[in-house]
């Protein structure tokens, strides 16, 4: 396992460009399986997330090249398998992404339960729901998902919960099913919206992405597709925190300002100044940091994935805030760490109590999750002394070059390999 190692260096300041949102690529990525002609995509994060879906992939039969830094381009025409095995699908939870695309092409799969952060219980029920109602023989087998339909079928689907990783299962499953398929209680996050695009592009027919209600009207083929993935709103929302926790100013490129409504509102609240042009956001800490409240919802609320990363904020903060996390029921596992650091914080069930302006100090603490790694970073970037986190392999799931990145902004850090 890899680790992080940073050192106090006063404010950052700087610009800074983010990649492109890996939460979009995967299920994009996966989607590529629809085309029976060649897909080129733009803006791919190099993360290792990525690379493992682009693995999978391959052993389906993909061939795969990349032109350019940050794009690749995918031949889907020749598909060798329907399966996809525990060794593939065990280090990435998105892996499951690549049923809906090979049930609806070629009228089954076989995939194995997935893997991924240990942040809390994420059943693919609501998948297999929805690809029986699509018309498909579902089954569980030996740690492994079995699905067979030869032409699915348009139906009404209402999600119990607005699962991301469902919505977009579907999405790409009714894609080439006769009939119109209608998802209610849909997701409505900004990485759905980019999907649909790519499914438009493809020629697939899909209205209402973004909204809680979503119309597929299936066709007989799709073809590859060039697209541009979306910024990442998370990675985005990193950088801003990193700005304000260190007291400096970070100019974010390459963002959505509209995607990060719930954090940029909270961070505002905080005392956080923040101006927004079209595509970027200059981010200036003030005179002092004052504690918030949050809640995690499902988007437009605030995301889960960002709550650690706030909570390393409020540690700064001249006062008591609270957080409750309402997701996933795991996600308080980086408190230990940050508690090891100096901070006050208490867990209550659901929530985290904050109490602010306790000094950090560095030490070695651990990455329990991408987003836990995260947070322990910023905090590093304002503690006193040196910071070590370990287990930094999770970090380099979700954030390219973060290292690299927050170097040029002026942070002290450099990454050993284990």
């Amino acid at each position: 396992m890899s680790e992080i190692i940073i050192r106090p260096r006063g404010p950052l300041r700087g610009t800074v460009r983010v990649s492109g949102a890996k939460n979009a690529a995967l299920p994009i990525l996966a989607a590529s399986l629809l085309g029976t002609s060649n897909t080129l995509l733009h803006d791919i994060p190099p993360l290792s997330d990525v690379e493992n879906m682009l693995e999978i992939l391959r052993k389906l039969g993909c061939r795969i090249s990349l032109p350019a830094e940050g794009s690749v381009e995918i031949s889907a025409g020749h598909i060798t398998s329907q399966e996809a095995s525990f060794e593939d699908t065990a280090r990435l939870r998105a892996s499951f992404l690549v049923a809906g695309p090979l049930l609806a092409r070629f009228g089954k799969c076989r995939i194995a339960l997935p893997g991924g952060c240990k942040i809390g219980s994420r059943p693919v029920d609501l998948h297999l729901k929805g690809f029986a109602a699509l018309g498909a023989a579902v089954s569980v087998r030996h740690g492994y998902v079995e699905a067979e339909c030869p032409r699915l079928r348009g139906a009404g689907i209402y999600l119990d919960f607005p699962s991301v990783g469902a919505t977009e299962n579907i999405m790409m499953a009714a894609s080439l099913a006769d009939g119109q398929t209608v998802i209610e209680n849909a997701a409505v996050e900004p990485e759905i919206s980019d999907l649909a695009t790519f499914l438009g592009r493809m020629g697939a027919q899909v209205r209402g992405a973004g909204t809680d209600t979503i119309k597929i009207t299936g066709v007989p083929s799709l073809s590859g597709a060039e697209h541009t993935i979306i910024p990442d709103r998370i990675e985005a929302g990193t950088f801003m925190v990193a700005a304000a926790i260190t007291g400096g100013g970070v100019q974010v490129k390459n963002i959505v300002p509209e995607h990060l409504k719930p954090l940029t509102a909270k961070m505002r609240e905080m005392g956080v100044r923040i101006q927004e042009t079209a595509s970027a956001a200059l981010v200036e800490a003030g005179e002092e940091l004052f504690p918030t409240d949050i809640k995690t919802l499902p988007f437009p609320g605030f995301p889960t994935d960002m709550q650690s990363q706030l909570c390393a904020l409020m540690t700064r903060a001249a006062g008591t805030g609270i957080i409750t996390e309402t997701v996933f029921e795991n996600r308080f596992m980086y408190v230990e760490e940050l508690k090891r650091m100096g901070a006050d914080i208490t867990i209550e069930g659901r929530a985290a109590v904050v109490k602010g302006k306790r000094p950090l100090m560095g030490t070695a603490v651990s990455a329990t999750d991408l987003r836990a790694g995260a947070a322990l970073v910023l905090a590093g970037l304002c503690a006193e002394g040196e910071t070590r986190v370990q287990n930094a392999d999770h970090i380099f799931r979700g954030y390219a070059s973060l290292p690299e990145k927050l170097r040029r902004l002026g942070a002290d850090i450099e990454v050993q390999h284990g």
